[in-house]
This record gives C-alpha cells, structure tokens and sequence, in this order.
C-alpha cells in the first residue's frame, strides 16, 4: 500500500525528457541499458559510411556526441545517474534540463527522412566561413558567412553570377572545409 506522501511525490513530479551526458562513445551502449532498466531513453541516430582498408560499411552513430534523451522524473534520476556510462545530467539552472516533447518529436522526424544529418554548434561558425544551405529555396547553394545573428546566419552567394544576401536559419546549414 503506497502512503499519500509518494502518491503526492508521483503526480506532483511528472516524467519529462532531460538530457544525460555520457561516457565518450557510450550513446548507444547507455540508451541499451536505460531501456534495460525500464526508463524511456532516446539516442538520435544517423546513418553514414566509414571506409577502413577492406570495405565500406554502412553505421549508425550519434547526431549528439556524448549526449542521450532520457524521459524521466525526479524519482527515476538516481537511477539514470547510477546506469554504467551516464556521466550526468546536462543542468540548466542547478537542475537537470528539459526538452519538450515537440524538439524530441523534431528530431525523430528528421532522424527518420533526411539521411545527411549533421549537426554544427552555432558557436563554431564566423565570418568567412563556406557554408552550403541543406534545405528550403536556396536548397545546395554555397555562400560566405558574413554574420552570425543569434540563430540565424547573413551570408553571401556569390556563386549565382551576382552577391544575393540571404537570411537563413543556421540549422539549415552545413559548414564547409575551407
């Protein structure tokens, strides 16, 4: 028989998804155990080839290095704390951040129709960087940063037989080697 005291701690704390910092190439070994255990885990997953000296191969791996979404509530932490590889919560304000379920719902939704996923760090674009657009109007053609405003990016295409400045969303971009 549960004492009111838990039930309350129960409907008082509802499962949210947070995000877990992991063991260095440990995603997909710790999203397998959270699911072992009975906790809601997600490891977002893309598909690339690796060439070694024999073949070419198909992998999945983790479009978030060191990271897994782990759909819990205050109660099932010490648990997810505990799972061999999970290093920690990511914290937001001394507590375990929240992700919606709508992000968590994007991310799936891209996992599962775009095969060449990549994620770029706002932070590691700057001005003078090639940058080539993924999708929307301006779909496969390469510009220039000129300047990085909050998430988005002004850049130049110059590729087209004149400068156009384009605003675009930085998650629709992929940075170039220059």
């Amino acid at each position: 028989m549960k004492s009111s005291n838990s039930t309350m701690l129960e409907s008082s704390d509802p499962r949210s998804w947070r995000v877990i910092y992991t063991r260095p190439r440990w995603e997909k070994k710790v999203d397998l155990l959270l699911r072992a255990q009975g906790i809601e885990s997600y490891c977002p997953l893309k598909k690339e080839y690796h060439t070694w000296a024999d073949r070419i191969k198909l992998v999945e791996t983790p479009l978030f290095s060191s990271y897994v979404f782990v759909y819990s509530n205050l109660k099932e932490d010490i648990q997810v704390r505990q799972t061999l590889g999970v290093i920690n919560f990511i914290l937001f304000q001394n507590r375990p951040a929240i992700v919606s379920s709508e992000e968590i719902l994007r991310i799936k939704y891209l996992t599962e129709n775009y095969s060449e996923i990549e994620v770029v760090n706002i932070n590691q674009l700057s001005p003078g960087d090639r940058v080539l657009i993924k999708n929307g109007a301006l779909e496969n053609k390469e510009g220039r940063v000129l300047k990085v405003q909050g998430k988005n990016i002004l850049m130049a295409l110059d590729n087209l037989g004149c400068i156009i400045l384009a605003k675009v969303a930085s998650k629709n971009t992929v940075l170039l080697n220059n």
